[in-house]
């Protein structure tokens, strides 16, 4: 009986210490464990039973593991442990003391998080510098962004490829979830840290690939590709792959370089793609049974920055097969 399993999982002080803290963020276990100042494997116990009653789950980011809490939607009994223990914290002295022991330990969680994270920029700053100086200033780009997604909730938000975490962090007020996806390990810590102040209910950080996503058909309202299309190997399924868990009626925004000959982006920063053309751009997009909506040109650079939206029509339309879209993708090599 899954009450029983969640009652007895509450009759231990340290398991509640742990439900707050990953209230407040997404921990490892080591790092639950150099908070709560016990030892790994007892922790990794403590944890386990959580997991076991569904008020907690673990997530492995390459040899990390990360627990987050459950939220209220898929478990109801999750989100009333939630409510009660923020009582318990109000009105038991003893118990909020505790607490507030645990968040000035977790407090140096996060300042070496953005330790970390300062250091990665320092050792790629040369590199990104290079390709910011090629292509519109970012705040324009940004800016044009929150200008054609301010008419409509943004909903749940799927930011692929989030990178340093910058559009996950930039749209978070405007959504009601966001999820922020990234195949490498490295940049998920570097999110995390730009992400840490968000509440945890609210963001969720995931590794996967773009091509195969970890994701429900149909979850989100929102999911943009920020400057990421032209590393996939094969942008067609990643467009498609993102037109799957978009909800009848949700947007998709492509953000990435039009058509260019710079060569050397190969070498020096790994683009797979040199860039887009507005007509292979829409016919990846209604591949994917997607409807491209107008687009935004953002010159000020070598490097043209186009941001193109499509939507997923409110009635069902099966994607076309993804082989139909594979010659615009060997032209757009070419």
């Amino acid at each position: 009986m899954q009450t029983e399993t969640i009652f007895r999982a509450l009759a231990d002080a340290t398991r509640l210490r742990i439900l707050r803290l990953l209230g407040s963020m997404e921990l490892a276990v080591g790092e639950l464990a150099q908070v709560l100042r016990q030892s790994q494997p007892r922790v990794s116990r403590h944890v386990a039973i959580l997991c076991d009653a569904r008020l907690a789950e673990r997530r492995r980011e390459g040899s990390w593991v990360f627990l987050r809490t459950v939220d209220g939607r898929p478990n109801p009994l999750a989100g009333a442990v939630a409510r009660t223990l923020a009582i318990a914290e109000a009105e038991d002295e003893q118990f909020a003391a505790l607490c507030r022991a645990d968040r000035e330990q977790l407090d140096a969680i996060r300042r070496a998080r953005e330790d970390h994270a300062a250091a990665y920029f320092a050792q790629h700053a040369d590199a990104w510098d290079h390709l910011r100086q090629l292509h519109s200033p970012d705040p324009i780009v940004e800016a044009a962004l929150a200008a054609l997604l301010q008419d409509e909730p943004l909903g749940d938000f799927l930011d692929l490829g989030t990178g340093s975490g910058r559009m996950a962090e930039l749209f978070a007020a405007q959504a009601q979830r966001v999820v922020a996806l990234d195949n490498s390990p490295e940049m998920l810590r570097v999110a995390r840290a730009k992400l840490q102040h968000l509440p945890a209910q609210r963001v969720e950080l995931v590794q996967g690939d773009f091509h195969s996503l970890p994701f429900a058909s149909h979850r989100f309202s929102t999911a943009m590709l920020h400057q990421v299309l032209h590393f996939a190997i094969d942008p067609a399924r990643a467009v498609a792959e993102a037109g799957r868990v978009l909800a009848p009626g949700g947007r998709i925004v492509i953000v990435d370089f039009a058509a260019h000959q710079r060569e050397d982006l190969r070498e020096r920063h790994a683009h797979v793609r040199l860039g887009f053309s507005d007509e292979v751009i829409g016919q990846l997009l209604r591949a994917a049974g997607l409807e491209p909506e107008p687009f935004v040109t953002l010159e000020g650079g070598e490097l043209v920055v186009k941001i193109w939206p499509g939507r997923k029509p409110l009635t069902a339309v099966r994607p076309a097969d993804l082989s139909a879209a594979m010659p615009l993708e060997k032209r757009a090599r070419a």
